[in-house]
């Protein structure tokens, strides 16, 4: 069993890509929030729970914990969330993304609940006493 690989932010210039934290208002509260969550403790946390299978490859859990809050804070369906991240500059970068993307960087078939079902993070979030 592998766990997600989580991105590393380089800091590096891409010549073909558009660095996020280049072209988005940085006092966005979207900004804000990301920067206020301890992404590394809920890697940890819900890496713990973290359990893959065939067909299923190990997506990073920032991506996957920030689609999940989002999906919610904004009363969003699993498709809706999938469209909007592809073209919400300031979702990406919630979802930890260094650089613009044009694409999902998940199998939108698999959808947001099937990579981070709810009861993985009800989990996590209980063992924190924070659920």
């Amino acid at each position: 069993m592998s766990k997600p690989k989580e991105p590393v932010q380089t800091g590096k210039h891409d010549l073909f890509r558009a660095r996020l934290d280049q072209i988005i208002d940085m006092k966005h509260p979207l900004v804000v929030l990301a920067q206020s969550i301890d992404w590394d403790f809920l890697a940890r946390e819900i890496g713990a729970l973290y359990r893959d299978g065939p067909g299923y490859p190990p997506l990073p859990t920032r991506l996957m914990a920030g689609l999940h809050i989002i999906k919610y804070m904004d009363d969003l369906s699993d498709e809706e969330v999938c469209r909007r991240f592809v073209e919400n500059p300031y979702y990406q970068y919630f979802c930890g993304e260094e650089f613009f993307r044009h694409e999902l960087p998940l199998d939108r078939t698999l959808g947001v609940k099937a990579c981070s079902s709810a009861s993985v993070f009800s989990r996590a979030f209980r063992g924190t006493g924070n659920a």
